[in-house]
Protein backbone atom coordinates (compact mmCIF):
# COMPACT_ATOMS: atom_id res chain seq x y z
CA UNK A 1 0.00 0.00 0.00
CA UNK A 2 1.29 3.45 -0.94
CA UNK A 3 1.36 5.31 2.43
CA UNK A 4 1.86 8.66 0.71
CA UNK A 5 -1.33 8.22 -1.28
CA UNK A 6 -3.21 7.04 1.82
CA UNK A 7 -1.96 9.99 3.83
CA UNK A 8 -2.94 12.44 1.10
CA UNK A 9 -6.42 10.96 0.80
CA UNK A 10 -6.88 11.06 4.57
CA UNK A 11 -5.80 14.70 4.67
CA UNK A 12 -8.23 15.62 1.90
CA UNK A 13 -11.04 13.77 3.73
CA UNK A 14 -10.39 15.57 7.02
CA UNK A 15 -10.23 18.92 5.22
CA UNK A 16 -13.59 18.23 3.64
CA UNK A 17 -15.10 17.32 7.02
CA UNK A 18 -13.83 20.55 8.53
CA UNK A 19 -15.45 22.50 5.68
CA UNK A 20 -18.85 20.83 6.03
CA UNK A 21 -18.63 20.58 9.80
CA UNK A 22 -18.06 17.45 11.83
CA UNK A 23 -21.64 17.27 13.09
CA UNK A 24 -23.00 17.91 9.64
CA UNK A 25 -21.08 14.92 8.32
CA UNK A 26 -22.21 12.64 11.13
CA UNK A 27 -18.61 11.92 12.16
CA UNK A 28 -18.66 14.41 15.02
CA UNK A 29 -21.95 13.06 16.35
CA UNK A 30 -20.54 9.54 16.28
CA UNK A 31 -17.46 10.69 18.19
CA UNK A 32 -19.57 12.44 20.83
CA UNK A 33 -21.86 9.43 21.22
CA UNK A 34 -18.91 7.08 21.41
CA UNK A 35 -17.19 9.19 24.04
CA UNK A 36 -20.44 9.48 26.01
CA UNK A 37 -20.97 5.72 26.04
CA UNK A 38 -17.35 5.12 27.05
CA UNK A 39 -17.59 7.70 29.85
CA UNK A 40 -20.87 6.23 31.11
CA UNK A 41 -19.36 2.73 31.17
CA UNK A 42 -16.31 3.98 33.05
CA UNK A 43 -18.47 5.91 35.53
CA UNK A 44 -20.75 2.97 36.30
CA UNK A 45 -17.95 0.40 36.49
CA UNK A 46 -15.21 2.35 38.29
CA UNK A 47 -16.72 5.41 40.01
CA UNK A 48 -20.20 4.49 41.23
CA UNK A 49 -19.75 1.84 43.90
CA UNK A 50 -21.24 0.64 47.14
CA UNK A 51 -19.38 1.88 50.23
CA UNK A 52 -17.21 -0.54 52.13
CA UNK A 53 -18.65 -0.82 55.63
CA UNK A 54 -16.25 -1.84 58.39
CA UNK A 55 -17.68 -2.24 61.89
CA UNK A 56 -16.24 -3.29 65.23
CA UNK A 57 -18.73 -6.14 65.54
CA UNK A 58 -21.40 -7.90 63.49
CA UNK A 59 -24.24 -6.82 65.77
CA UNK A 60 -23.42 -3.17 65.23
CA UNK A 61 -23.02 -3.75 61.50
CA UNK A 62 -26.51 -5.28 61.29
CA UNK A 63 -27.86 -2.36 63.34
CA UNK A 64 -26.46 0.11 60.79
CA UNK A 65 -27.77 -1.82 57.81
CA UNK A 66 -31.26 -1.91 59.34
CA UNK A 67 -31.55 1.65 60.64
CA UNK A 68 -29.16 3.42 58.24
CA UNK A 69 -29.72 1.62 54.91
CA UNK A 70 -27.82 4.29 52.98
CA UNK A 71 -24.59 2.50 53.98
CA UNK A 72 -25.60 -0.40 51.72
CA UNK A 73 -26.62 1.69 48.70
CA UNK A 74 -24.47 2.49 45.68
CA UNK A 75 -22.88 5.93 45.89
CA UNK A 76 -23.24 7.97 42.69
CA UNK A 77 -21.00 11.08 42.77
CA UNK A 78 -21.90 14.04 40.58
CA UNK A 79 -21.40 12.58 37.12
CA UNK A 80 -19.57 15.60 35.74
CA UNK A 81 -17.53 16.29 38.89
CA UNK A 82 -16.67 13.08 40.73
CA UNK A 83 -12.97 13.71 41.42
CA UNK A 84 -12.41 14.81 45.02
CA UNK A 85 -10.02 17.67 44.34
CA UNK A 86 -12.27 19.15 41.66
CA UNK A 87 -15.25 18.93 44.02
CA UNK A 88 -13.28 20.75 46.70
CA UNK A 89 -12.25 23.52 44.31
CA UNK A 90 -15.73 24.05 42.85
CA UNK A 91 -17.69 23.85 46.12
CA UNK A 92 -17.19 27.52 47.17
CA UNK A 93 -18.40 28.74 43.78
CA UNK A 94 -21.48 26.62 43.11
CA UNK A 95 -22.84 25.71 46.52
CA UNK A 96 -25.74 27.49 48.17
CA UNK A 97 -25.45 29.10 51.59
CA UNK A 98 -28.55 28.65 53.77
CA UNK A 99 -29.34 31.60 56.02
CA UNK A 100 -28.66 30.78 59.67
CA UNK A 101 -29.13 33.18 62.58
CA UNK A 102 -26.67 32.40 65.37
CA UNK A 103 -26.57 33.29 69.02
CA UNK A 104 -22.95 33.73 70.06
CA UNK A 105 -21.56 32.68 73.42
CA UNK A 106 -18.03 33.13 74.73
CA UNK A 107 -16.93 30.68 77.41
CA UNK A 108 -13.81 30.94 79.54
CA UNK A 109 -11.15 28.25 79.71
CA UNK A 110 -9.02 27.11 82.63
CA UNK A 111 -5.90 28.83 81.25
CA UNK A 112 -7.64 32.21 80.93
CA UNK A 113 -8.55 31.92 77.26
CA UNK A 114 -11.94 32.00 75.60
CA UNK A 115 -13.85 29.88 73.09
CA UNK A 116 -16.54 31.15 70.75
CA UNK A 117 -19.69 29.03 70.41
CA UNK A 118 -22.35 29.83 67.81
CA UNK A 119 -25.78 28.47 68.75
CA UNK A 120 -28.72 27.69 66.50
CA UNK A 121 -31.41 27.09 69.12
CA UNK A 122 -34.20 26.09 66.71
CA UNK A 123 -36.87 27.40 69.05
CA UNK A 124 -39.49 26.83 66.35
CA UNK A 125 -38.88 23.09 66.38
CA UNK A 126 -42.13 21.21 65.82
CA UNK A 127 -40.74 17.82 66.74
CA UNK A 128 -39.10 18.93 69.99
CA UNK A 129 -40.89 22.04 71.34
CA UNK A 130 -39.44 21.41 74.81
CA UNK A 131 -35.97 23.00 74.77
CA UNK A 132 -34.81 20.89 77.71
CA UNK A 133 -35.15 17.66 75.73
CA UNK A 134 -34.43 18.97 72.23
CA UNK A 135 -31.54 16.94 70.72
CA UNK A 136 -28.29 18.90 70.47
CA UNK A 137 -25.64 18.49 67.78
CA UNK A 138 -22.15 19.87 68.33
CA UNK A 139 -20.44 20.73 65.01
CA UNK A 140 -16.66 20.96 64.56
CA UNK A 141 -15.41 22.69 61.35
CA UNK A 142 -12.13 22.00 59.54
CA UNK A 143 -8.65 23.44 59.96
CA UNK A 144 -9.44 27.09 59.19
CA UNK A 145 -13.23 26.76 59.18
CA UNK A 146 -15.83 28.56 61.28
CA UNK A 147 -19.59 28.53 61.71
CA UNK A 148 -19.87 30.48 58.43
CA UNK A 149 -18.60 27.64 56.22
CA UNK A 150 -21.19 26.49 53.69
CA UNK A 151 -20.91 22.84 54.74
CA UNK A 152 -21.62 23.80 58.36
CA UNK A 153 -24.61 25.89 57.28
CA UNK A 154 -26.00 22.95 55.33
CA UNK A 155 -25.49 20.60 58.29
CA UNK A 156 -27.44 23.02 60.45
CA UNK A 157 -30.15 23.30 57.80
CA UNK A 158 -30.53 19.51 57.73
CA UNK A 159 -30.61 19.39 61.53
CA UNK A 160 -33.27 22.10 61.58
CA UNK A 161 -35.59 19.95 59.47
CA UNK A 162 -35.19 17.18 62.06
CA UNK A 163 -36.00 19.57 64.88
CA UNK A 164 -32.52 19.53 66.41
CA UNK A 165 -30.55 22.28 68.11
CA UNK A 166 -26.98 22.94 66.90
CA UNK A 167 -23.91 24.57 68.37
CA UNK A 168 -20.71 25.22 66.43
CA UNK A 169 -17.35 24.96 68.20
CA UNK A 170 -15.07 27.65 66.72
CA UNK A 171 -11.42 27.03 67.50
CA UNK A 172 -9.62 29.70 69.49
CA UNK A 173 -9.01 32.97 67.69
CA UNK A 174 -10.46 31.80 64.38
CA UNK A 175 -13.97 33.33 64.40
CA UNK A 176 -13.15 36.97 65.10
CA UNK A 177 -12.84 36.82 68.88
CA UNK A 178 -9.69 38.03 70.64
CA UNK A 179 -7.00 35.59 71.68
CA UNK A 180 -6.56 36.12 75.41
CA UNK A 181 -3.63 33.73 75.86
CA UNK A 182 -0.75 32.73 73.53
CA UNK A 183 -2.48 29.49 72.61
CA UNK A 184 -4.48 28.54 69.53
CA UNK A 185 -5.57 24.98 68.73
CA UNK A 186 -4.33 21.56 67.73
CA UNK A 187 -6.06 18.31 66.76
CA UNK A 188 -3.87 16.41 69.20
CA UNK A 189 -5.09 18.41 72.19
CA UNK A 190 -8.68 17.80 73.29
CA UNK A 191 -8.81 20.08 76.35
CA UNK A 192 -10.89 22.78 74.67
CA UNK A 193 -13.29 20.24 73.18
CA UNK A 194 -13.67 18.56 76.56
CA UNK A 195 -14.53 21.94 78.10
CA UNK A 196 -17.08 22.67 75.36
CA UNK A 197 -18.75 19.26 75.65
CA UNK A 198 -18.95 19.60 79.43
CA UNK A 199 -20.41 23.11 79.11
CA UNK A 200 -23.04 22.21 76.50
CA UNK A 201 -24.09 19.07 78.36
CA UNK A 202 -24.42 21.00 81.63
CA UNK A 203 -26.83 23.43 79.95
CA UNK A 204 -29.07 20.67 78.57
CA UNK A 205 -28.43 17.52 80.62
CA UNK A 206 -31.74 15.90 79.63
CA UNK A 207 -31.31 16.41 75.87
CA UNK A 208 -29.76 13.75 73.62
CA UNK A 209 -26.26 14.97 72.76
CA UNK A 210 -24.41 14.22 69.50
CA UNK A 211 -21.38 15.58 67.64
CA UNK A 212 -20.08 15.75 64.08
CA UNK A 213 -16.63 16.81 62.90
CA UNK A 214 -15.29 17.63 59.44
CA UNK A 215 -11.64 17.21 58.42
CA UNK A 216 -9.51 18.49 61.32
CA UNK A 217 -12.67 18.81 63.40
CA UNK A 218 -13.21 15.10 62.81
CA UNK A 219 -9.64 14.32 63.86
CA UNK A 220 -10.15 16.28 67.06
CA UNK A 221 -13.42 14.47 67.76
CA UNK A 222 -11.79 11.09 67.12
CA UNK A 223 -9.01 11.92 69.56
CA UNK A 224 -11.60 12.87 72.15
CA UNK A 225 -13.54 9.63 71.69
CA UNK A 226 -10.38 7.57 71.86
CA UNK A 227 -9.39 9.32 75.06
CA UNK A 228 -12.74 9.25 76.87
CA UNK A 229 -14.26 6.00 75.61
CA UNK A 230 -17.51 5.35 77.49
CA UNK A 231 -16.98 8.36 79.77
CA UNK A 232 -18.62 10.85 77.45
CA UNK A 233 -22.10 12.38 77.42
CA UNK A 234 -22.20 11.98 73.62
CA UNK A 235 -24.74 9.42 72.42
CA UNK A 236 -23.37 9.38 68.88
CA UNK A 237 -20.68 11.00 66.75
CA UNK A 238 -19.95 11.26 63.03
CA UNK A 239 -16.61 12.07 61.43
CA UNK A 240 -16.29 13.21 57.81
CA UNK A 241 -13.19 13.48 55.60
CA UNK A 242 -10.66 13.05 58.39
CA UNK A 243 -7.19 11.94 57.35
CA UNK A 244 -6.80 8.23 58.21
CA UNK A 245 -3.03 8.62 58.40
CA UNK A 246 -2.41 12.26 59.20
CA UNK A 247 1.31 12.15 58.52
CA UNK A 248 0.77 10.80 55.01
CA UNK A 249 -1.97 13.40 54.51
CA UNK A 250 0.44 16.20 55.39
CA UNK A 251 3.06 14.76 53.06
CA UNK A 252 0.42 14.58 50.32
CA UNK A 253 -0.34 18.27 50.79
CA UNK A 254 3.32 19.04 50.14
CA UNK A 255 3.20 17.52 46.64
CA UNK A 256 3.35 20.16 43.87
CA UNK A 257 -0.22 19.86 42.57
CA UNK A 258 -1.82 19.62 46.02
CA UNK A 259 0.39 22.44 47.26
CA UNK A 260 -0.86 24.64 44.45
CA UNK A 261 -4.52 23.68 44.83
CA UNK A 262 -4.88 23.41 48.61
CA UNK A 263 -1.72 23.84 50.64
CA UNK A 264 -1.03 27.41 49.62
CA UNK A 265 -4.57 28.48 50.47
CA UNK A 266 -4.58 26.70 53.84
CA UNK A 267 -1.18 28.12 54.74
CA UNK A 268 -2.30 31.63 53.80
CA UNK A 269 -5.43 31.29 55.96
CA UNK A 270 -3.38 30.06 58.92
CA UNK A 271 -0.83 32.84 58.51
CA UNK A 272 -3.64 35.42 58.33
CA UNK A 273 -5.13 34.13 61.56
CA UNK A 274 -1.72 34.08 63.25
CA UNK A 275 -0.92 37.57 62.02
CA UNK A 276 -4.14 38.93 63.53
CA UNK A 277 -3.03 37.66 66.96
CA UNK A 278 0.65 38.40 66.48
CA UNK A 279 0.92 40.70 69.50
CA UNK A 280 -0.31 37.95 71.81
CA UNK A 281 1.55 35.03 70.20
CA UNK A 282 4.93 36.73 70.00
CA UNK A 283 5.13 36.50 73.77
CA UNK A 284 6.13 32.86 73.36
CA UNK A 285 6.96 32.30 69.69
CA UNK A 286 9.37 33.62 67.07
CA UNK A 287 6.69 35.06 64.82
CA UNK A 288 9.04 35.85 61.94
CA UNK A 289 9.95 32.17 61.79
CA UNK A 290 6.31 31.09 62.12
CA UNK A 291 5.17 33.34 59.29
CA UNK A 292 7.72 31.73 56.99
CA UNK A 293 6.44 28.25 57.81
CA UNK A 294 4.60 25.80 55.59
CA UNK A 295 1.39 23.98 56.45
CA UNK A 296 3.56 21.14 57.75
CA UNK A 297 5.31 23.46 60.20
CA UNK A 298 2.28 25.50 61.19
CA UNK A 299 0.20 22.43 62.01
CA UNK A 300 3.04 20.84 63.97
CA UNK A 301 3.71 23.73 66.36
CA UNK A 302 3.48 23.73 69.31
CA UNK A 303 2.05 20.19 69.05
CA UNK A 304 1.48 17.75 66.21
CA UNK A 305 -1.62 16.42 64.55
CA UNK A 306 -2.01 12.87 65.76
CA UNK A 307 -5.12 10.72 65.91
CA UNK A 308 -5.98 7.87 68.18
CA UNK A 309 -6.94 4.75 66.21
CA UNK A 310 -10.70 4.66 65.81
CA UNK A 311 -10.88 1.15 67.27
CA UNK A 312 -10.02 2.63 70.68
CA UNK A 313 -13.36 4.43 70.65
CA UNK A 314 -15.20 1.25 71.66
CA UNK A 315 -17.78 -0.17 72.27
CA UNK A 316 -19.12 0.62 68.81
CA UNK A 317 -17.50 2.17 65.77
CA UNK A 318 -17.80 1.87 62.06
CA UNK A 319 -16.16 3.22 58.94
CA UNK A 320 -17.80 4.02 55.63
CA UNK A 321 -15.31 4.08 52.77
CA UNK A 322 -16.08 4.74 49.14
CA UNK A 323 -13.62 4.27 46.30
CA UNK A 324 -13.67 8.02 45.66
CA UNK A 325 -10.52 10.00 46.58
CA UNK A 326 -9.44 10.56 50.17
CA UNK A 327 -11.40 13.76 50.70
CA UNK A 328 -14.67 11.97 49.88
CA UNK A 329 -14.32 9.35 52.59
CA UNK A 330 -16.48 9.44 55.69
CA UNK A 331 -15.81 7.84 59.02
CA UNK A 332 -18.22 7.66 61.89
CA UNK A 333 -18.21 6.47 65.46
CA UNK A 334 -21.29 5.67 67.46
CA UNK A 335 -21.34 4.84 71.16
CA UNK A 336 -23.81 2.21 72.25
CA UNK A 337 -25.31 2.22 75.70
Amino acid sequence: MDWQVLTRELSLYLESQVRVGLFGSGVGLSLVLGFGVAYACYYLSSIAKKPQLVASNNRFCRFLEEYCPVVTETYYPTIWCWEGRVQTLLRPFITSRPQVQYRNELIKTADGGQISLDWFDNNDSLYYPDASTRPTVLLLPGLTGTSRESYILHMIHQSETLGYRCVVFNNRGIAGEDLLTPRTYCAANTEDLEAVIHHVHSLHPSAPFMAAGVSMGGMLLLNYLGKTGRDTPLMAAAIFSAGWNVFESVESLEKPLNWLLFNYYLTTCLQSSISRHRQMLEKLFDMDLVMKGTIKYLTAQPGTFSTTPIKDAEPGWFSIRTEAPERNRARCSRHCG
